[in-house]
């Protein structure tokens, strides 16, 4: 990177005891920081975070709020957010690329301070506004603008009790009445009650709903989309015909009013249909200009799934956060040493605490470039698909493999920042417990990440059921992911011998070698035991969840692990990644590239790629000496990764280092620490005689 990079508007970090682990890495954190994300995004989010550090509304409560309260002050910070201009004017006319990068830019660093606010947001504006962009048409444009400027409160209302991810078979139904020009929406059945719908609660004014759609003959028409008013917005009175209501408390994110809502014969005007993929005419005949309706609007439903990569970037967000806290943590936490009566260690020093939290820094590196670079594909592939005329063909041509991208990468990254928080919480030891250590919260709010945008467990089966397609029929990869299938017969003779005479353990090459060994031996090994299947008689559908438990499900991790693991090497290669730091980047590659792979060490062995304990120890020893290489710089890695102390929010975490003094202030001042308690009198045993 060259010299004079513009780092100014990052701010200086306070002097402290970190600086003794700081003074040890010789290069520029703040240049660290521009590898990991873009200048622009990167002032986007300060500015929003000092926009929001200046108001009380989004100070931190010292104590745990009602979930009614929480209710309340996520509305009144979405009403708030019409006082702050984050968003001038101006960007409104860039690019839908460039455009949906910096909302999305604004709605992570939201996120790193009230995640119930962001999600708000991002229903009740981004996720719905994409969605009529996607589905509606001119005559809808009235209600995109009421949503920017908050004169509506809006949301995606999809889930159904007794259906989520199957949502062909959703049961609320849409039924033209040609004589009143209007749509009769019901629910026939508790079970097709919408449930989980983030804003219905208690705030929503108008929904964006999916019914099947059917014309006065009874023909079903599918799936489709329908704007349906759910109550006064001068009152939040819900109208007759709605019943709706509030879910109740949940583990965590009670600032986001979850609902249900059931419909009773409840009409609105033609209208309301989002009609780019299908239109009801005013004499009830159903038209569309494409011959596939249902498969148009499957990629009308694709080009707002920005949501999804939105919920990644939180989570990226989410892992570093618990990264920095718990590498701070380990650098100023002291205990025992080699002399019993001498000087303590830094728990950091220590080879078990490198191994356990380590590899999470690692990873969280390596998501933070591999999400941004998933981000940049699907808005380009969307971008394109808006300014073409065939637009939706495109998109279709595309769009499955970015689908299995984000199928497989979805659960990998929301999985292993789970498992990051919960090891920080572990490896800061019992003041992790505290609810000023901030990880308590990380968790409960991320919990939601690997449940909503569909069970984990069933979009890895779209990703590995799409990397079988491409392994039994011609490769169809436009964005090259799985371009190493043309190749297999080569890679299905590669072992761990072989490779080591072609490539250096310690190279990128190696890893990326044997990840493709990897995958193509399980994708051999599934297809071979689905058509033997097939031959006993069993139907596909079977023979194809018959395969998911152990060997679909690691292609899919291992897919997604090889993709972020090639979109990191690539950002390694630009001219900005200077020689001071490459090689703490490369051992960053190394140390996940190792983490992973020996998370997958049986099915190496399985498929015959390495015999004998040398495969085994060669990674693992290589992987605890890599994490020792990265252990003097590790606090400047988590700088360059850190937000700003105020979103951070952890007493263990801080910027400053004064750990103790941090925690004495913290004890000392929180609300009643030092008063009697007002219930003293209920627990007070009076004596029995007198003393």
């Amino acid at each position: 990177m060259s010299s004079t990079v513009d780092t100014s508007f990052i701010p200086d970090l306070p002097k402290g005891p970190l600086d003794t682990y700081r003074s040890r890495a010789k290069f520029d954190w703040k240049k660290l920081r521009l590898i990991f994300e873009d200048s622009n995004s990167l002032k986007i989010k300060y500015k929003t975070w000092n926009t929001l550090e200046a108001d009380p509304l989004f100070a931190k409560p010292r104590c745990t709020l009602s979930a009614d309260e929480q209710k309340r002050r996520a509305a009144m910070q979405m009403n708030r957010m019409t006082d702050f201009n984050l968003v001038p004017p101006e960007i409104y006319d860039l690019s839908y690329k460039h455009k949906t990068k910096y909302l999305m830019s604004i709605n992570e660093a939201l996120h790193s301070i009230c995640p119930s606010f962001s999600v708000k947001i991002a229903l009740g504006i981004g996720l719905f506004n994409n969605a009529l962009n996607a589905m509606g048409s001119e005559r809808h444009l009235e209600y995109y603008k009421a949503a920017w400027n908050r004169e509506i409160v809006t949301c995606l209302a999809i889930t159904e009790v007794s259906h989520g991810s199957n949502t062909k078979l959703i049961r609320t139904t849409a039924t033209f009445d040609p004589k009143t020009q209007e749509f009769i929406i019901n629910t026939p059945d508790f079970e097709a009650a919408k449930c989980w719908i983030g804003n219905l609660g208690k705030t929503c004014t108008l929904a964006l709903l999916f019914a099947i759609l059917y014309t006065a003959d009874g023909t079903n028409h599918g799936l489709h989309g329908f704007l349906v008013p759910i109550r006064d917005p001068r009152t939040l009175q819900p109208y007759p015909g709605v019943l709706v209501g509030d879910i109740g408390e949940k583990i965590g994110l009670n600032g986001i009013d979850n609902g249900f809502v059931m419909f009773n014969h409840y009409r609105i005007p033609r209208e309301n249909l989002l009609n780019r993929t299908g239109d009801v005419t005013p004499e009830g005949e159903y038209e569309s200009a494409f011959t596939e309706p249902g498969k148009m609007l499957g990629a009308a439903l694709e080009s707002f799934s920005d949501g999804r990569l939105g919920i990644m970037q939180e989570s990226a967000g989410t892992f570093s956060h618990a990264a920095v806290i718990s590498i701070r943590y380990a650098a100023l936490r002291k205990q025992f040493g080699p002399d019993r009566s001498g000087p303590e260690v830094p728990i950091i020093e220590y080879q078990l605490h490198q191994w356990r939290i380590f590899p999470y820094l690692a990873a969280a590196c390596v998501f933070r470039v591999s999400v941004f670079a998933l981000t940049d594909i699907y808005l380009e592939t969307v971008e394109k698909s808006q300014a073409d005329s065939n637009g939706f063909q495109l998109l279709t041509q595309k769009v499955s493999e970015i689908h299995a991208l984000v199928s497989s990468s979805k659960p990998l990254l929301t999985w292993t920042a789970r498992d990051a928080i919960q090891e920080a919480r572990e490896a800061c030891g019992g003041h992790g417990y505290l609810k000023a250590a901030n990880l308590g919260e990380l968790r409960n709010n991320h919990d939601a990440c690997v449940t909503y945008e569909g069970d984990k467990n069933v979009l890895g089966q779209q990703a590995s059921n799409w990397l079988i397609r491409q392994w039994e029929k011609d490769v169809e990869s436009p964005a090259g992911t799985a371009n190493f299938i043309k190749n297999r017969n080569e890679i299905s003779g590669f072992n761990f011998e072989n490779i080591l005479k072609r490539w250096d353990v310690k190279s990128f090459e190696f890893i990326i070698c044997c990840y493709e060994w990897l995958m193509c031996w399980l994708l051999q090994s599934i297809s071979k035991t689905m058509a033997e299947k097939v031959e006993q008689g069993v139907d596909r559908f079977a023979a194809r969840n018959n395969v998911q438990a152990y060997k679909a499900r690691d292609l899919t991790r291992a897919y997604a692990e090889y993709y972020a693991l090639k979109s990191f090497q690539k950002r390694l290669t630009k001219s900005d990644v200077t020689p001071d730091v490459q090689p703490y980047l490369h051992t960053i590659f190394l140390i996940y590239g190792y983490w992973c792979r020996d998370k997958h060490m049986t099915t190496f062995y399985q498929g015959n790629f390495a015999t004998g304990a040398s495969f085994a120890d060669t990674i693992r020893n290589n992987l605890l000496q890599c994490c020792s290489d990265i252990k003097d710089v590790s606090v400047s890695i988590v700088d360059a990764l850190a937000p700003p102390d105020f979103a951070l929010n952890s007493v263990l975490g801080k910027s400053d280092g004064l750990l103790y003094q941090n925690l004495q202030h913290e004890f000392m001042t929180n609300p009643g620490a030092l008063e009697r308690a007002s219930w003293w009198q209920d627990v007070v045993i009076p004596p029995k005689s007198k003393l």
